[in-house]
């Protein structure tokens, strides 16, 4: 039977999702999990992997096993096997030819600032600290530029291996909360999928469209020439959390 895992994992001291030698990671610690509660090896597949300091609030995998424990336990049982940085959200068996990465509709990340002059020690971890003045509707406008389907080229890291660079970003939304030295601000981007550092790119850039650091312009240009360059920075892993997966049913 196919069982689908939801997982939540702080990525601060993973190498990624993905299995590497010598290298700790999300896929490995739920892997040996699952020898340990199996009794054999499993092969978990992921909806997607996240880079080294990425965090995920809803990943989603999947992996086959014939087993007298009920789908919906293997997150009780899982969890008492794995260590405090990732956990199971809930289990369930799905058909067995669903595919959580293939079938993936819809991904949503969240890139996380805090707006102030001061460095907070308790949001570090999670979010990045940013002390320029922003211009919010210079960013919402260039965030209304970068929906629908376009050649992303520019906003991947260079040496990336895909077929195409062409994606669609459904959404581009920023929500702020006050906070008690400044401001929360969260980026949350929602697309059919996303190239290497795609989400942290877009965020680097609307920051420096934000500042007056760049314009809008630079955005088509960037667009059309598929130049790298003319986007700035791309930002710190540590801000950005893998929010949710969606699929059809």
């Amino acid at each position: 039977m196919r069982i689908v895992l939801v997982v939540s994992y702080d990525g601060t001291s993973f190498y990624g999702w993905q299995c590497q030698k010598d290298r700790r990671t999300v896929q490995e610690e739920i892997e040996k999990a699952l020898s340990e509660v199996l009794k054999h090896s499993v092969r978990v597949t992921a909806s997607g992997r996240t880079d080294a300091g990425v965090h995920a609030l809803g990943q989603v995998c999947h992996f086959d096993a014939e087993s007298s424990i009920p789908p919906e336990k293997f997150g009780e049982c899982l969890n008492q096997k794995l260590p405090a940085d990732v956990k199971i959200l809930y289990s369930y068996r799905a058909q067995d030819d669903f595919d959580c990465n293939r079938q993936a509709k819809r991904k949503t990340y969240r890139y996380s600032l805090y707006l102030s002059d001061k460095t907070q020690p308790l949001k570090e971890r999670y979010a990045v600290k940013y002390s320029l003045p922003l211009d919010r509707a210079l960013m919402q406008r260039a965030a209304s530029l970068l929906e629908g389907e376009h050649d992303f080229k520019a906003f991947c890291a260079a040496g990336s291996q895909v077929k195409t660079t062409v994606r669609t970003v459904y959404e581009i939304r920023m929500e702020e909360r006050p906070s008690r030295y400044g401001t929360d601000l969260d980026i949350f981007v929602t697309g059919n999928g996303f190239l290497y550092n795609m989400v942290r790119s877009i965020v680097g850039f609307l920051l420096e469209i934000g500042s007056g650091r760049l314009s809008t312009e630079r955005l088509t240009r960037a667009l059309q020439e598929g130049d790298r360059s003319l986007i700035g920075r791309t930002m710190p892993a540590k801000g950005l959390t893998l929010y949710s997966v969606e699929y059809e049913s």
